[in-house]
């Protein structure tokens, strides 16, 4: 099993970290990526990533943060190869739902990173919020160029699924599909390909029932696996099975 969204630099993970990779570890949790969102957040997850050979990191700057993280192509093509551990791009973006930084500085933050992930040939791991008709209209530009796109945390609509299909786009499913309200997302996830399908938690943010409300940790990736089994119609461990080797296609 394998969380392929977490932020381990952020508390109250990062404090406990030896802990937190115990559970994981006795759940069956075969490796962790941490992701980046700001240049400090970078900082610590380069020394993260050092703690466990299950860790492993990425390079990019979240949507929300873009306003005071400016950052170019070549700065995250010179971090990445540097850093052997850091394997994807992101995360990045567009999130119009608030207004932390403007929306074509988005745009442009996010264009960065897509040019990077082609030169570099790696994932790009992309948030989307109340951005699917922009989101994809950057995506398609780059159409022709192999694009590796991983959607995090995907609460998008069924017609953006189908729209991303075409992108030949990879999607992770979070602790949102466990909650009563999320009848549409999980009918969008019952029609995504089974080997699109990722599973991460986000943690510490957005735990699965029964946690929900509380701070998330990798090791709550168990019910959005079960969850995700039963959307899927299939067993817990096919899932598991499955989100493990579509993390392990299309990061190594």
């Amino acid at each position: 099993m394998i969380d392929s969204h977490c932020h381990l630099d952020h508390e109250p993970l990062f404090t406990n970290l030896d802990d937190i990779l115990i559970r994981s570890k006795n759940i069956g949790i075969q490796k962790l990526l941490t992701i980046c969102t700001t240049l400090e957040s970078f900082e610590k997850i380069k020394k993260i990533v050092k703690k466990d050979e299950i860790i492993f990191g990425t390079y990019g700057i979240h949507p929300h943060e873009v306003k005071d993280n400016k950052i170019t192509s070549e700065q995250i093509i010179n971090e990445i190869n540097n850093n052997e551990k850091i394997i994807g791009i992101g995360e990045t973006g567009l999130d119009f739902f608030y207004n932390h930084s403007e929306k074509n500085d988005q745009i442009k933050s996010f264009e960065t990173h897509i040019k990077a992930s082609i030169d570099l040939k790696i994932p790009i791991i992309i948030h989307s919020r109340n951005a699917e008709i922009e989101t994809y209209e950057v995506l398609k530009k780059y159409k022709d160029y192999d694009l590796k796109i991983l959607m995090h945390c995907f609460t998008g609509s069924k017609e953006f699924a189908e729209k991303l299909f075409k992108l030949n786009a990879y999607f992770s499913a979070s602790g949102i599909i466990t909650f009563k309200n999320s009848k549409e997302l999980q009918e969008t996830f019952s029609i995504i390909p089974h080997d699109k399908l990722l599973i991460e938690t986000d943690s510490p943010y957005l735990a699965p029932v029964p946690y929900r409300g509380k701070k998330n940790e990798p090791s709550f990736i168990d019910y959005t696996a079960s969850k995700l089994a039963e959307i899927k119609n299939i067993s817990k461990s096919d899932i598991i099975k499955i989100t493990t080797n579509n993390f392990n296609k299309l990061f190594f």
